[in-house]
């Protein structure tokens, strides 16, 4: 099968891998190994999983071996980033009505006086929109440009990626991890009390970490999963080393309470088998698997060189503030700062999306709120209001990039809404799409901050949105935002 290959353009391309954990040190794993990923948490309740999985096999969660639990946690999250992607992929399949695209750099096609309008507002200021102390968006009010109107249908758009039109990919890849101690399954301690009891049973003593991986390809449900381990002797560290060790907070959170790539390091005197799997990702088991779903390794590789100097960040915008992104926050694909003809950067090398959510009166089918996202500090003009979204990952159609943005920012779940529309700013090498949805008839969404990306996250009543202190593009364009939704809200209300 190869690489990813689009069924509209035939472009071929590294086959784009999600990774359901937000675990770095998994993620750097495959970062050195040429493979960016883009990150989607699970949120999978790992003791209903194991419960379940052992009430079907007729056993007692006790008996299961601890080759079978990793193995069955990994498949589960797995498959719960798979259905929430299938999710965005059959809402945006459903997508109907008109998609918009504008062209601003094109405005001078126009009359002379639209010609220098457009002049001025690319060349107003050279200014380094990544990292000037006020990097506001775009701003092509007073601007005349063409526009072209054309169905929303994603097949329509032989120019776009999209979820459903690959032969192979993306691939997504779950894991778990566990400690098997004197015949005992061990995962995260979570307590310093419980890590300390079991480090000082650990030392000079040999245990064997099991790592288990699953990996699904989307494009033909195809499953395959399996574990390694490796065995692990630790020195005869001290009760003063233990106590420090747990200062720092490090053996909490992860399998078997020791890393190998972090503090816990120096405490290992030798490993014996796979050391990519005791880190949390086992590179050889991947691969494997991947080779059980006929793709080759190297089909999975998008980073140019692994050892080369990072991109630049999306916090860069607020540097002069003094304000620096949580560090939590990766490099996924589609991240990074493109210049555009338009005099600035823009944030997305595949382009940005988002959604413009809207909820209608059951009764009149008018538009009474729309959800707004109050920008966290550390971003491009933090403190402003705008619409959930960011950049489109590889392999995505806008509207799915929008969808999954919406969600992991906004908590605007896919199978809620119904998409009736966007519009398109194009620029040529980037572009915007902002994609216009409303709640289905007798569902709810309750946005929430899902991440560090915002301060809050708010159905704000229609009439209140100009009150607000607005992203620069989005005080732009709601006139004409609102306009049109007021416009697909009554052709709704008439059909």
């Amino acid at each position: 099968m190869g690489r990813w290959d689009d069924k509209v353009t035939g472009m071929t391309m590294s086959i784009p891998l999600i990774l359901a954990s937000k675990s770095k040190p998994r993620r750097n794993v495959l970062f050195a190994a040429g493979v960016c990923p883009t990150i989607r948490v699970s949120h999978v309740d790992e003791t209903a999983a194991l419960e379940a999985a052992a009430a079907q096999a007729g056993v007692d969660v006790a008996e299961l071996k601890v080759e079978q639990r990793v193995q069955i946690l990994a498949e589960a999250k797995a498959q719960a980033v798979h259905e929430a992607y299938r999710d965005v992929a059959a809402t945006a399949a459903a997508a109907s009505g008109e998609r918009i695209v504008g062209y601003p750099l094109r405005a001078a096609d126009l009359p002379q006086e639209q010609q220098e309008t457009a002049a001025n507002q690319a060349q107003a200021e050279n200014i380094d929109y990544s990292s000037a102390p006020i990097a506001t968006t775009r701003d092509f009010s007073g601007t005349t440009f063409p526009t072209v109107t054309e169905p929303i249908n994603a097949l329509s758009n032989g120019d776009l990626p999209g979820l459903t039109r690959a032969q192979v990919g993306p691939l997504i890849l779950g894991c778990d991890s566990m400690f098997l101690f004197e015949g005992e399954c061990y995962g995260k301690p979570h307590s310093a009390d419980a890590a300390r009891e079991r480090l000082k049973r650990m030392r000079g003593n040999t245990g064997e970490l099991w790592t288990g991986h699953c990996l699904i390809d989307f494009a033909s449900g195809r499953v395959a999963r399996g574990a390694s381990h490796a065995k692990v002797h630790f020195s005869n560290y001290s009760d003063s080393d233990i106590e420090r060790y747990i200062a720092t907070g490090e053996p909490l959170e992860v399998a078997g309470s020791f890393t190998l790539e972090g503090f816990g390091g120096a405490f290992i005197d030798s490993i014996e088998g796979d050391p990519s799997g005791i880190i949390g990702l086992s590179l050889p088991l991947a691969r494997e698997l991947a080779a059980e779903l006929g793709i080759a390794w190297p089909d999975l590789w998008n980073v140019a060189s692994p050892l080369a100097p990072p991109a630049e960040g999306k916090a860069a915008g607020a540097a002069h503030a003094g304000i620096k992104p949580p560090k939590e926050n990766v490099r996924q694909p589609g991240d990074g700062w493109i210049d555009c003809a338009c005099g600035r950067k823009h944030w997305g090398t595949n382009g940005a999306a988002g959604v413009l959510l809207a909820r209608r009166d059951p009764n009149s089918g008018q538009v009474t709120h729309v959800v707004m996202q109050h920008r966290a500090m550390w971003s491009a003009e933090g403190g402003t209001w705008g619409i959930p979204g960011g950049a489109t990952a590889d392999g995505e159609s806008p509207i799915e990039g929008a969808l999954r943005e919406s969600y992991e920012e906004a908590n605007i779940t896919p199978e809620d809404i119904e998409v009736v529309g966007s519009y398109r700013e194009d620029h040529g090498s980037w572009g915007y799409t902002t994609v216009f949805a409303f709640e289905k008839p007798g569902h709810t969404v309750t946005p929430k901050a899902n991440d560090d990306e915002s301060m809050e996250i708010e159905w704000v009543p229609i009439d209140r949105v100009p009150e607000l202190k607005l992203l620069t593009a989005m005080r732009t364009d709601w006139p004409r935002f609102a306009a049109r939704l007021a416009s697909l809200a009554a052709e709704r209300a008439v059909s």
